[in-house]
């Protein structure tokens, strides 16, 4: 298995990219480790994506490059997160069009959507909001040809081959399959976000149309 591309962003940053989520998750985690011991040399900020990880604010980028490529990162272990259980009212208004999609019934498309496990790829967009992965590549779904200009927090989303969590009301164009009230932010707890990169998620079904 091939090592990750390391590569330099403007003067001070790195973008790490891998083949896969998995080693991009375990390479996040490792990073926050040596950060929390401090054998890390300082990184201003550590943003993951779905297959990458970018280190910004770092002094020397070259010598940082350097010791990135002879670490040697172990997988992710299970457990690591905890499961966090979402429940979810399956009551959205794109729910018929995602089940006539998936050429399913509205039921099955709430059992299928609510039996997967899902884990947090990367957050963006707005603050609190995760991408999850989770459906196998056949329920992917194309987003809104018109992107609504309200979508009310709490609002359960699917776009392409991931599902999301509105946490504030805001312009969007994800099909939205239902609702829940979990606090996705908070600003008062910590962190904040409900949902941080590698957490594991579930949705428990509270009602379907």
């Amino acid at each position: 298995m091939s090592g990750p591309r390391i590569l330099p962003v403007g003067d001070h940053a790195l973008l790490v990219e891998f083949d896969d989520g998995e080693r991009a998750w375990a390479f996040h985690a490792e990073l926050l480790r040596r950060r929390a011991d401090a054998t890390l040399p300082t990184v201003r900020e550590i943003v993951p994506a779905a297959r990458t990880v970018l280190l910004d604010g770092v002094a020397d980028p070259a010598a940082l490059a350097g010791r990135l490529a002879t670490w040697d990162v172990p997988p992710l272990a299970a457990g690591v997160h905890t499961t966090v259980e979402i429940p979810v009212r399956y009551d959205g208004p794109d729910l018929a069009d995602v089940a006539a999609l998936w050429g399913v019934s509205e039921r099955e498309a709430v059992a299928i959507h609510s039996s997967a496990e899902f884990r947090v790829a990367f957050c963006g967009f707005a603050p609190g909001f995760a991408y999850l992965t989770g459906l196998a590549q056949r329920y992917a779904v194309p987003r809104r040809s018109t992107p609504r200009t309200a979508v009310p927090a709490g609002s359960v989303a699917l776009a392409g081959p991931y599902t999301g969590v509105y946490p504030r009301p805001s312009p969007g164009g994800w099909q939205l399959i239902g609702t829940t009230d979990a606090p996705l932010w908070d600003e008062r707890r910590e962190p904040a976000a409900l949902l941080t990169p590698g957490t594991r998620v579930r949705f428990v079904a509270r009602g379907a149309r």
